[in-house]
């Protein structure tokens, strides 16, 4: 499990699911025989039943492929993160911290060799990203004895989340005065996680 102090928890299930979607290249942790194995794969969210799954694959050669008999997985799924300075509150003391935005899923995980599902997995991920592209890819155009040789190399991964954990460390533990300044100083930075954070802040600040 995740530390949790409730100014950080994100229980608003939207919110969470949001968050998977555009957050979706995620670290998958599972424990074997051998101890703990972690891939970092892209997922695909699917809500089917009233439940939650989330939907991946991995080469078959990897030692994770052996792990996904059933036993609970661990599924993370970071966002934006950004270093928070003392310098940027209204008073002291105060100490540096980081805020981040970040969602852990949990679940049984089950192994897919079905090459019809694989199939369909793929092409949901490929039309997904491929979306963003001027001309996008796409595998009907490739010779099919070449798919069929591609999907043997893979394994696919099905997680039924029975618990999901947001954690948004947003500042909200200081007080009202000084998340503007903290928003304001997160948008002169260049870089566009700490953009993304002040956004994420500015969004849970009450209207003016």
């Amino acid at each position: 499990m995740v530390y949790l102090p409730p100014a950080f928890t994100e229980t608003q299930g939207e919110v969470l699911f949001a968050h998977l979607a555009r957050h979706d290249f995620g670290l998958l942790v599972t424990h074997g025989p051998a101890g703990l194995i972690a891939s970092q794969i892209p997922f695909v969210a699917e809500r089917r039943g009233g439940k939650l799954y989330l939907q991946a694959h991995i080469a078959r050669p990897n030692p994770q492929a052996d792990h996904l008999d059933g036993g609970e997985a661990l599924a993370i799924f970071p966002g934006p993160h950004a270093y928070i300075s003392p310098g940027w509150y209204e008073a002291g003391p105060a100490v540096p911290t980081w805020n981040y935005a970040s969602v852990h899923a949990y679940g049984p995980a089950r192994r897919i060799d079905d090459p019809v599902w694989l199939r369909d997995l793929v092409r949901r991920l490929s039309e997904r990203h491929e979306a963003r592209e001027p001309a996008p890819w796409s595998m009907e155009g490739l010779a099919e004895a070449y798919v069929q040789s591609m999907l043997k190399g893979i394994v696919g991964i099905e997680i039924a989340v029975n618990r999901l954990e947001g954690k948004f460390k947003l500042s909200q533990n200081r007080p009202a005065a000084d998340r503007p300044r903290i928003i304001a100083a997160l948008k002169r930075r260049a870089d566009p996680d700490s953009h993304a954070v002040a956004q994420l802040m500015g969004e849970r600040e009450p209207a003016t």
